[in-house]
């Protein structure tokens, strides 16, 4: 197979379903984690949890990276351009994410603050080299899949000797995130579970049996990073690709283990995905960026060496050195469930503002606004399905 229609046909994920349906067990629960927002997506899209057994349950984790930034370091960013005056530039997500105040980027930019959506960090290389006379702030966020452009540009900024330019850094770390995930659910119990209950309505908090690793981000850190899932703490995780038919076989694959009592580490995105990553990107990464000892993630706290910093030989183009931007805490919305929604307690649809007071038109929390976010997938097409079946 290698092209992508064929990995979207239609009678070969009915029969990947066909064959997850009857490697079930009835009597088991199986409930399995999507780490990455593209995958949430690509599950809604697709209509994928249509296709399941009624007891295998997919829960939606936390592979955002607008989501889980927490609303202080966005407010530290709105007073950034409101007070200095920098030309700050931004992807297109977090123009619309609330602060701590509910002010968006957008808002202060309708105030007279110059701040520019780009497509890459390299617009605002660019836009720093034709306006010298303008500091200019690129809002680095992110996982490990965006990190290395960052770290380029900031290695070129070094060598151009641009001193006009600085990014403002927001790169986390998939591995501790997931170490957090599996440290705040249940053991797999050593009987088969019993299947999920529901009462009044909400969902019992119940433990990931198995995850479905994420994509991009294997690509740069390959699969070794991940075996702590299966050595530590007995759930396999099955690294996948973002269409409907590599979903499923990651689905089929972790099933597999879950009845042989497996516990290991699969990689079903082979055509993009080695054990080692990309080791020169990798590189680059480790001479730009250091690990911070602790960051804090929306619905996941603050957690140790889960995010990067700028290293002291790069302070030129540290915004926070730069700008002394302060750290800011900050609480959501208090109807939003963003921080349950990420850490898979709740569904967006268990939120009780879900598609009224919080729309993507008029965003309460960030999990509505993001390309990758669970609410805005079930608003986009999860509320269809569930309309359907009611």
């Amino acid at each position: 197979m290698k092209y992508l229609d064929e990995f979207r046909d239609g009678a070969l994920a009915r029969g990947i379903a066909a064959r997850i349906r009857q490697e079930v067990e009835p009597n088991r629960r199986y409930a399995l984690m999507e780490f990455c927002g593209g995958h949430t997506h690509a599950i809604c899209r697709y209509g994928i949890e249509d296709l399941l057994p009624h007891n295998v349950r997919l829960i939606h984790g936390p592979g955002c990276p607008v989501c889980v930034l927490p609303s202080g370091r966005l407010q530290a960013a709105i007073d950034l351009v409101e007070r200095e005056r920098v030309v700050l530039c931004s992807y297109g997500d977090l123009l619309r994410v609330p602060g701590a105040h509910g002010d968006t980027l957008l808002k202060v930019k309708a105030r007279g603050a110059d701040v520019r959506m780009v497509y890459s960090i390299s617009d605002a290389l660019d836009i720093a080299r034709a306006e010298p006379e303008r500091q200019v702030v690129f809002f680095a966020i992110g996982f490990e899949t965006t990190t290395p452009p960052t770290a380029v540009a900031i290695w070129q900024a070094q060598r151009e000797e641009l001193g006009n330019f600085s990014v403002y850094c927001n790169h986390v770390l998939t591995p501790p995130a997931l170490r957090a995930l599996l440290g705040i659910t249940p053991p797999p119990p050593v009987l088969p579970s019993p299947l999920a209950k529901e009462k009044s309505g909400t969902r019992v908090q119940e433990s990931v049996d198995g995850f479905i690793g994420p994509a991009h981000v294997s690509t740069i850190i390959g699969s070794q990073p991940y075996a702590f899932v299966a050595a530590d703490y007995r759930r396999p995780l099955v690294i996948a690709g973002f269409e409907p038919l590599d979903v499923l076989q990651a689905i089929s694959m972790l099933i597999r283990q879950i009845n042989a009592g497996k516990a290991e580490v699969e990689n079903e995105y082979t055509r993009a995905v080695g054990a080692e990553g990309n080791r020169k990107a990798q590189r680059l990464m480790a001479e730009v960026f250091a690990l911070r000892p602790t960051f804090e993630w929306r619905g996941l706290g603050w957690l140790p060496n889960s995010a990067l910093a700028i290293r002291p030989e790069f302070a030129e183009w540290d915004a926070e050195h730069r700008f002394d931007i302060p750290a800011i805490r900050a609480a959501d919305h208090k109807a939003c469930a963003c921080g349950e929604v990420l850490r898979g307690v709740k569904r967006p649809q268990d939120c009780t503002v879900f598609g009224t007071a919080c729309t993507p038109d008029h965003p309460l929390g960030s999990c509505m606004v993001s390309a990758e976010g669970a609410c805005a997938a079930y608003y986009h097409y999860g509320r269809f399905r569930q309309a359907a079946a009611s």
